[in-house]
């Protein structure tokens, strides 16, 4: 058999093992060993242990080089398969990813409000020119434009047939346009002042909206009449919107408090107070996210999960311009923990549909995904090239759309 060694290395190699040899006492093999290689005299000192280095090292390496082969085959998969392995998410923890499937300009300035229809592939985007936009999120399409505000639109909600919709603007009115037609079929004056908030009551026969004048009003849809306003906060209420089964509604405003109301009287249920600034966005948490909630709520309070008191909720989260996030058990008025993260105000809120995750968007640009039971941000994206005022999650289907100073609504594509 050739040795592949070289005349160098074969006489080092030599004198290693005449060096192993000599330290385990093993003479008689040594002497005969070194008649045989012609080795000269003494060993050299640096030969002494040499042999069994060496052993053991191969030995490590070889183990570091099937450790690192086997996590080079999991990265090609992963590469393979797209984004962190897409087969091993559930629906439930797809989040947006950039970038953006279609980025959609038509507005002449600022988008302040962006909502998905519940059933059409539609969605609609209100804008500081006046008008309300309707778009085509799978295509990417421009569909039409409704007319009739004469200031800034603020807000645009749709009852949950998606057959109705209402809008309210900086003119003062609130109105309900046919989802059909197209057609504006009622214009409700009542407010002195900008309404920046609309939302409907889950029967669809109730409306109600907030406003700079420092109430919220109840409309009936069928009269279009003003049937109950409710008043308490200090200042201009930036946002209204109503509990899922409709019993209560949440408000949130520049005195920087959040207030829960019951929808059937006028009193106030509950003030929360733990901002710093304007509050400027509230969403309701889905039924799905209450672990999530409880568990962060838990580590929050630094407990452990022995002796954890569960909350039973109902939870609400707000979005602030003291750069915060607060989620809050409504039945005890507590904030149960912040999300700090966004280097601006926070404009626009909405829970993933899974309840794992809040999203966010922000004067900062970025449109934040926050793991809410390890209360950090797990995804950041840089949305826009301005301040980020909307965003929503489709209820049913993998899309996120935003709408920014910028002009632009854009939609993500979530996996």
């Amino acid at each position: 058999m050739k040795m592949v060694l070289s005349q160098r290395q074969r006489e080092e190699l030599n004198k290693a093992i005449a060096d192993y040899m000599l330290s385990n006492g093993y003479n008689e093999a040594l002497d005969s060993f070194k008649k045989e290689t012609d080795m000269p005299g003494e060993i050299d000192k640096k030969y002494s242990g040499l042999l069994e280095k060496k052993w053991t090292s191969v030995i490590r390496l070889q183990k570091k080089v099937n450790e690192l082969e086997g996590k080079l085959s999991e990265a090609e998969k992963e590469f393979i398969s797209g984004a962190p392995t897409r087969e091993k998410r559930s629906p439930g923890e797809w989040i947006p990813r950039p970038p953006e499937k279609y980025e959609l300009s038509g507005h002449r300035a600022p988008v302040t409000r962006v909502i998905f229809h519940p059933i059409f592939s539609v969605m609609i985007s209100g804008s500081e020119d006046a008008t309300i936009k309707l778009w085509d999120f799978e295509t990417g399409d421009y569909e039409r434009t409704m007319k009739g505000h004469t200031d800034s639109v603020q807000d645009v909600a749709l009852d949950k047939d998606g057959k109705l919709l209402a809008s309210c603007s900086a003119d003062m009115s609130v109105k309900l346009w046919d989802f059909q037609t197209y057609e504006c079929i009622k214009t409700m004056h009542g407010h002195d002042h900008n309404v920046s908030s609309v939302a409907f009551l889950p029967t669809s026969d109730y409306i109600v909206s907030s406003s700079r004048d420092k109430t919220i009003k109840m409309w009936e849809v069928s009269t279009g009449f003003c049937v109950r306003t409710y008043t308490g906060h200090r200042e201009w209420v930036r946002m209204v919107r109503v509990s899922l089964d409709g019993n209560l509604l949440a408000s949130c405003s520049n005195d920087q408090t959040v207030r829960v109301w019951a929808a059937g009287g006028k009193d106030v249920k509950c003030e929360m107070r733990d901002h710093d600034h304007v509050v400027e966005c509230i969403a309701w948490a889905p039924e799905s996210a209450t672990q999530a909630i409880n568990e962060a709520a838990t580590a929050a309070a630094g407990g452990d999960n022995k002796n954890s008191f569960s909350h039973v909720g109902p939870f609400l989260a707000s979005g602030s311009r003291d750069k915060s996030v607060k989620v809050w058990d409504v039945s005890t008025g507590l904030c149960l923990f912040s999300l700090l993260g966004h280097d601006n105000w926070v404009r626009g809120i909405s829970w993933h549909p899974g309840g794992k995750y809040l999203l966010t968007a922000s004067d900062d640009k970025s449109l934040r995904v926050w793991d809410i039971q390890h209360r950090r941000c797990h995804k950041r994206l840089d949305a826009h090239t301005h301040f980020a005022t909307s965003l929503d999650f489709h209820r049913t289907q993998p899309y996120v759309v935003t709408g920014s100073v910028d002009q632009t609504v854009k939609v993500w594509e979530c996996r």
